[in-house]
């Protein structure tokens, strides 16, 4: 593997761990009030198709990182789709 690879694994790593939190937080208290919808919508949509581009260029850390981005932020969204309907 080579060092521009272990970058993007890093940097996948550090991007995907950080809605770690964020999920954690919406799980806990069943609350998604203050999350912005539109910012969801358009960020879940926008790592989908990193993901799409990762599969075509065959880049490992691009895939790997934005599919576990797109399960956490996908993740966020739908509880927050879930929540509000209560």
């Amino acid at each position: 593997m080579n060092t521009l690879n272990l970058l993007g694994f890093a940097a996948g790593a550090c991007t995907t761990a950080a809605f770690i939190p964020q999920v954690w937080q919406v799980w806990t208290t069943r609350s998604a009030k203050d999350i912005s919808l539109g910012m969801y919508l358009v960020f879940v949509t926008g790592v989908l198709l990193w993901l799409v581009y990762g599969v075509f260029t065959k880049e490992l850390p691009l895939i790997i990182a934005n599919a576990i981005t797109l399960a956490l932020a996908g993740a966020v969204l739908v509880m927050k789709l879930y929540f509000e309907r209560k």
